[in-house]
């Protein structure tokens, strides 16, 4: 038989691929969102190193993250075609461009403000250096990984106050509390293949059992009181109004259907459902919190 051809290298695509492009659009997403809670408007410049900055610092934890799992990603038929496990852009060019998207997301973070700027370096140290080791080690990394994967609408939030406090807190604990029912519901539709690459994502080890669903929806029906922080804050310091206490109830009951569904049935269909759901409740649930601000 002929020998088979070596991969053709498509820069631009495969830099994409590893930088994860389309998830850093709703990672940004929620950062500016975050912003608009803490301001009514947005300059251009600011604007431009929150999404860049974003943008770029969200690439660079994609990008290492993908450097250390080149091994296992080969193993698993939904990332084997990434450039790292194709041979078709090598680790050092990987980790440079990495180190340079990493390197200038800083410093628009950085030059938003420090507080917003060392946020994101916690966001970044915290993925790549806590969350990526422990996949394959103990489910625990789901509860690392969630802390990354809420600092966004925090760090925006930050960015434009120039100041922490139980405002942006409430924000954060909002998606923290989401991340749970999201990666578990994509863990539960690829468990055959993470047990390839020996990761332990689903909450018990046996993988897809009661017990796991079960805590899925345990986790799904504690994302309504977390979203109803922004308005329940004492002292007449309510971030949002009761329209945005409406819509997140009745968007985290709608989160819940799916969850539902897969306790009793335990179908990889109703888990593909609730990862589908969870894209669109934490937009819905943040976008709403932005309009109800508004005077």
């Amino acid at each position: 038989m002929p020998a088979t051809p070596a991969p053709t290298p498509h820069f631009l695509k495969d830099l994409a691929v590893l930088f994860k492009l389309r998830l850093g659009t709703f990672v940004v997403l929620s950062a500016v969102l975050g912003w608009f809670m803490g301001s009514d408007t947005i300059a251009l410049i600011p604007f431009l190193e929150l999404t860049i900055g974003g943008y770029l610092l969200t690439g660079a934890s994609n990008g290492f993250n993908q450097i250390i799992e080149r091994e296992a990603d080969a193993k698993m038929g939904r990332t084997a075609d990434r450039p790292l496990p194709t041979g078709r852009m090598s680790v050092a060019r990987a980790a440079l461009w990495s180190s340079m998207a990493g390197l200038i997301g800083l410093a628009a973070l950085f030059d938003l403000g420090v507080r917003a700027g060392l946020l994101g370096l916690l966001a970044i140290t915290s993925y790549v250096l806590a969350y990526t080791p422990l996949k394959s080690r103990t489910g625990f990394s789901v509860l690392v990984g969630a802390i990354p994967g809420a600092i966004p609408p925090m760090l925006g939030y930050v960015a434009a106050t120039g100041r922490f406090g139980i405002e942006p807190g409430t924000l954060f604990a909002v998606q923290f509390m989401w991340q749970f029912p999201h990666f578990w519901a994509i863990a539960w539709v690829a468990h055959e293949d993470y047990l390839k690459a020996g990761y332990l994502m689903l909450p018990f080890k046996e993988g897809r059992s009661a017990a796991s669903a079960r805590q899925i929806l345990l986790y799904t029906m504690l994302c309504i009181p977390a979203s109803l922080l922004p308005w329940a804050l004492p002292g007449g310091d309510a971030m949002v109004g009761n329209a945005a206490l409406v819509v997140a109830t009745l968007a985290g009951l709608g989160f819940c259907i799916p969850a539902f569904r897969l306790w009793r049935r335990r179908e990889v269909a109703d888990a593909r459902k609730l990862m589908f759901a969870s894209f669109l409740y934490l937009p819905i649930v943040q976008l709403t919190y932005v309009l109800d601000k508004m005077p």
